[in-house]
Parts: structure tokens; C-alpha cells; sequence
């Protein structure tokens, strides 16, 4: 009985003993962002199982390594050694607080170990000052190029699909003109294709009178040239008459009296309903068809020089043609172009109705505090003390020391201004910093004022300004102003009404500014100062 109790005893302190985490850092006081390099050790036997803790942060240290687990035996025992690598980027006193390490399911602590980051001495007046690099733009292996040739190529085969549909639209054949020689085979054809018609034989005496003798009178007009369309019969007849003394026509009257038979016989038919038997009308139609052959053979035959004529018709003909082509090309263009830029216009009025102007000047036309918006924002340093600040670009050093008088100029020891844009755009933005070369108390209402003028001596009128106190996040305290003003471009020739906010604050022996100023109706430079003011932070005169 008495041996096992001593096992047992033996057990139990042999498992307590294992049961220890050493503790130790490489070094208890370090640069900031410097390694400090956490070492924990278990001493354990080969049953137990030992879990040591995965964290991002053991207190205020951040853990940027967890290397991999070492293995020494030592006999019938184990020891297990675990390094961290922590670092802070804040100068001060830190403490690794006590860690859980699992030894068999229960939680074994290591030993707390106090360590100290000191900041990183920078000699200023050795080396030289340089000014903070703009963002390094990454080349996307496609860029936004390929967006712009899709819309070219729809573009492109939007226009060649509707050339080619108006192309064939004017290449279709339209109804076919007939286009006659003489007037004696206009005649001809016409009478022929009138017995085609078979109107009289469908009771159309009427319709048929009307037709035949409007192309006895249609030929007479054309060939003789006397008004015989709107002429009565008599008058017609009387007309034909004449016209055969004059001109020499070889016309007896026997053609002349059945010309004029048929015309009386149609006027009956037309105006008394008079209807003709079958006979008559044959007779009529013969009586009709005669006279215009005897008509024709009657007029003197004139002698040309076909050959040239002829020539003469066919260029007049092929530069027609060509007019033609030419005139069916421009219409094609001119056409394509009007459709395409229509279908535009609508696709951008329905932008406007869906989405609003606004969205469609911003995203098509552009709109330069709206990119910066949305681009890649900096936050960064400037100056001393040092004013933290996210812009949406990298400021960038300017001289302002001309602005300000020498007497104010022989108080300062040291002046910094960043900047980006400038008073006479729609944008601007300036950080400064000044040192002075003795304790002053700066009264900061009267610092607006006098900050106010130099903008004023810089072309801004009508400024209107209101104050009120301002913190930052951890509390430092300053003076807000803020207001309108408005711009004179003499350059341009034009005046912008501005919106601008201007933080101010004093310390023991300086003075720190931040400005925002964009158009009073610029929604987007209004995010712009908004993101901006709310995460400015101050390094103390003292730090």
C-alpha cells in the first residue's frame, strides 16, 4: 500500500514539474518596428500534449512571426521551444502580458516581461529633406483600354450593318418607268395595252372612251405641240386644223373628220351616258388608231446625224448614272451617321431620365473631385509638428513665405506649406506648419483673420466666415472657420463662388493649419473636406 502511495507521489510531482513555461526576450528595449523576439519553453515527458496560443496581438505588441515549433529530447522528456516575433509602432513602455500555454488541457502562464520602443533620432540638419513621392500607379495587365475599343467595335458594326441595310433598300428595283422613244410608240403601247385592259367588255364604255382619247390627245400635244388635253373637241379640231397649214402636214379631211367623230362619240358617252354598241366602239377604236399613224406619217422627217446623238445621249446617261451613285453614297453616310448619333443621343437621354444629369455629366463627361474621390487616398505627414492627414493626393511642398509680410516673417523660424491645386481653381488644399523663434500666444480667431486677408490678397472678395472650437480625435483642441468667398479668375475672365473650412491650432511654439476649399455647389469636394477633417491628428510640440 505504502509503495504505491510513493508511486503516486512520484506521478504527481513529476507532472507538476513539467508543468513550467520559461519565459525570455532577445532584447528588452528596441526601435520602433524593430523585432522583439518572444521565446517560450516547456519541458514535458512524450505522453503529454502541449498547445501553445496563435494570436495576432499579445497586448499592445503585434505578433508579425509565429516560427515553428523546436524539438529537443532530452532522455524520456521533451522540450518544446516556441519563438514569437512582436513589434510596436508607437514609442513607450509595452508589457507582454502572462500567456496560456495548454499543457494536457490546462492552461500553464508564461511570465510577464516589460519592454521599452524608443523612437528612431533623425538629424535634420545633416540630411536633406524630399519631398513625399505621388502613389506609384500598378499597370493592370489590361488597363480600361479594351472598354473603349468594345464600344468602337458595336459602334463600328452598328454603322456597317445599317450602310449595308440602306444600301440594299436603295438598290431594290422600284416600279418600272417606261420610258419611250417617240410619241408614236408611246401611242402605240398604250392602245394596246388598253385592249388588254378589256374595259368595254366589262362595261366600262366610260372608262374606256376616256382613256382612248386621252392618248389621241396626249399624242397630239406631244408631237404637234398644241394644248389638245385641255382643249374642248371643237377647239381641238379647229387646233389640228391650223397647225397642218402651218406646219405643212400632209392631212386630208377625211382623218380629221374621224378624229373628231371619236371625240364627239366620247363626249356623248362622258357627259349624255350615251351608250355605244359593240360595233361602234370597235369602229372608235380603229377610227383612233388611224388617225394617229396617218399623223405621224404626215410630219416632215428631220435629218440628224444619229452617231452623234446617239454618243451624245449615252454620256448623258452614264453621267447621270454616275450623279446617281454619288448622290446614294452620301445619302448612306450622311444617313448611318444620323441614325447612329440618334440611337446615342437616346441611350444618353435615358441615362438622364433613369439616372439624372448629374450622374451622366459626372461619369461621361467628367468630373475632376469626383475621380479624386474615388481614387487611392493618402494619408501621410507633413511638416513640424506634424499634421497627420488623408488626402486624395500626395501634397506637395510650396514656397508661401512671399505671401506673408517681412515683420511676420521675422518671428517665424521655420515655416512648411503642402499643397495641392491652388486659390484660382475649383480645388485646393493646404497644410502648414509654422515654429516660431520665441514663446508666442497665438490668439487663433485673430489667426483666422489674418489668414482670411492673405487669401483675400490672393483675389478671394465678399468672404463670409464663421467660427467654432474643433477636436481632433484624441482630443486636441483648435479653432474651426469656415464660410464662402468668392474667386476672381482675371485670367478667364470669370468669378466662382468657394466653399472653404480652415482648422487652426496652437501650440507652445507653433501653429499648425489644414485648409479645404472647393465650389459651394461641388457635392463631392464637400466628401472630399468632410473624409479629410475627420482624420486630421496633430503631433504635439512636444513629441
Amino acid at each position: 500500500m505504502k509503495i504505491k502511495l510513493y508511486i503516486l507521489f512520484f506521478l504527481l510531482s513529476t507532472s507538476l514539474f513539467a508543468q513550467k513555461v520559461a519565459t525570455s526576450v532577445n532584447v528588452t528595449k528596441n526601435k520602433i518596428g524593430a523585432e522583439f523576439k518572444l521565446t517560450l519553453k516547456t519541458d514535458v515527458d512524450t505522453l503529454s500534449k502541449v498547445k501553445f496560443p496563435e494570436a495576432k496581438n499579445f497586448g499592445a505588441l503585434e505578433v508579425i512571426h509565429s516560427y515553428k515549433i523546436d524539438t529537443v529530447r532530452n532522455g524520456a522528456r521533451y522540450e518544446l521551444i516556441k519563438k514569437y516575433g512582436l513589434t510596436q509602432f508607437d514609442r513607450g513602455s509595452y508589457v507582454i502580458p502572462r500567456i496560456p500555454v495548454l499543457i494536457n488541457g490546462k492552461a500553464v502562464f508564461s511570465d510577464s516581461i516589460k519592454l521599452e520602443v524608443n523612437d528612431v533620432k533623425v538629424d535634420t540638419l545633416k540630411q536633406k529633406m524630399y519631398d513625399i513621392k505621388d502613389i506609384a500607379q500598378a499597370e493592370s495587365p489590361l488597363g480600361t483600354w479594351w472598354i473603349y475599343l468594345l464600344i468602337l467595335l458595336v459602334i463600328g458594326i452598328a454603322g456597317y450593318f445599317i450602310y449595308q441595310f440602306i444600301k440594299k433598300r436603295q438598290s431594290q428595283p422600284k416600279a418600272e418607268v417606261i420610258v419611250f422613244k417617240s410619241p408614236i410608240e408611246k401611242a402605240t403601247t398604250l392602245l394596246q395595252q388598253l385592249e388588254v385592259k378589256e374595259l368595254w367588255q366589262k362595261g366600262e364604255i366610260k372608262h374606256y372612251y376616256s382613256e382612248l382619247t386621252d392618248i389621241a390627245r396626249n399624242y397630239i400635244e406631244e408631237e404637234i405641240h398644241i394644248p389638245a388635253m385641255e382643249s374642248t373637241t371643237s377647239e381641238l379640231i379647229e387646233g389640228l386644223r391650223k397647225a397642218a397649214k402651218q406646219k405643212k402636214l400632209k392631212l386630208s379631211n377625211e382623218t380629221v373628220e374621224n378624229l373628231e367623230k371619236v371625240l364627239m362619240q366620247a363626249d356623248l358617252v362622258k357627259f349624255a351616258k350615251v351608250k355605244p354598241l359593240d360595233y361602234e366602239i370597235e369602229e372608235d377604236k380603229k377610227r383612233i388608231s388611224s388617225s394617229i399613224v396617218i399623223i405621224h406619217k404626215s410630219i416632215p422627217e428631220v435629218v440628224e446625224d444619229d452617231d452623234e446623238l446617239a454618243l451624245w445621249n449615252e454620256q448623258q446617261k452614264e453621267l447621270a448614272r454616275l450623279q446617281k451613285l454619288k448622290k446614294q453614297k452620301r445619302v448612306r453616310i450622311i444617313s448611318t451617321i444620323g441614325i447612329i448619333l440618334g440611337m446615342l443621343m437616346l441611350f444618353v437621354l435615358g441615362l438622364i431620365y433613369f439616372k439624372g444629369f448629374d450622374y451622366v455629366k459626372d461619369n461621361f463627361l467628367g468630373h475632376p473631385t469626383k475621380d479624386l474621390v474615388e481614387g487611392q487616398w493618402v494619408y501621410s505627414e507633413y511638416g513640424n509638428p506634424g499634421v497627420r492627414v488623408e488626402t486624395p493626393k500626395v501634397l506637395k511642398r510650396i514656397d508661401a513665405t512671399k505671401t506673408l509680410p517681412k515683420d511676420a516673417m521675422a518671428l517665424i523660424k521655420e515655416m512648411q506649406t503642402f499643397g495641392y491645386g491652388s486659390l484660382l481653381e475649383d480645388f485646393y488644399i493646404a497644410v502648414s506648419t509654422v515654429t516660431y523663434k520665441q514663446q508666442t500666444q497665438i490668439d487663433l480667431d485673430k489667426t483666422a483673420e489674418g489668414y482670411l486677408k492673405i487669401m483675400e490678397a490672393q483675389g478671394a472678395q465678399n468672404i463670409i466666415v464663421k467660427t467654432e472650437d474643433f477636436d481632433t480625435q484624441k482630443g486636441i483642441s483648435g479653432k474651426k472657420a469656415y464660410g464662402t468667398m468668392t474667386v476672381l479668375n482675371k485670367i478667364k475672365g470669370k468669378s466662382t463662388k468657394m466653399y472653404y473650412e480652415v482648422l487652426l491650432f496652437s501650440q507652445n511654439s507653433g501653429l499648425q493649419t489644414i485648409l479645404v476649399m472647393h465650389r459651394e455647389d461641388d457635392k463631392y469636394g464637400q466628401q472630399i473636406a468632410e473624409r479629410m477633417l475627420n482624420s486630421v491628428e496633430l503631433q504635439t510640440a512636444q513629441e
